[in-house]
């Protein structure tokens, strides 16, 4: 029958189990998701709220702008350069891709704030009854 090997001061039997530590990694997963913020963050403005669209719309905007002014130059004789031919569409496709994206963006976080909202409602309600 084998010994099993001793560690080196003696006092342990198993020195494997010395590196098996238990975790807390469950409960601090639960302290900093995203679901948690939602209850304990303070109210943010409205810019907070749709800077990033409204970003996105300016900069879809001013490249759509761009790319009109850009494919308009191709139509005249005397600039008439490929290169205006094939960046202006170019330049259009991407504003009006930016554009469309901004403004579809804006409805998707109303819809969240609403569901945010009825959340915090139902969990208010929730700790009311249930901390009793």
């Amino acid at each position: 029958m084998e010994i099993p090997p001793k560690s080196p001061d003696g006092s342990e039997k198993f020195p494997q189990s010395k590196e098996l530590v238990t975790s807390n990694t469950g409960s601090t997963l639960c302290m900093s998701s995203r679901s948690e913020s939602v209850w304990t963050s303070a109210p943010r403005s409205k810019w907070e709220i749709y800077y990033k669209p409204a970003i996105v719309i300016s900069v879809g905007a001013a490249t759509f702008l761009f790319g009109t002014i850009i494919t308009s130059l191709s139509c005249f004789p005397p600039n008439n350069k490929p290169v205006y031919k094939m960046s202006g569409p170019a330049f259009l496709s991407l504003g009006l891709m930016l554009l469309v994206c901004g403004l579809v963006w804006i409805p998707i976080i109303r819809k969240k704030q609403k569901q945010r909202q009825k959340s915090q409602f139902l969990q208010s309600l929730k700790s009311f009854f249930f901390n009793r």
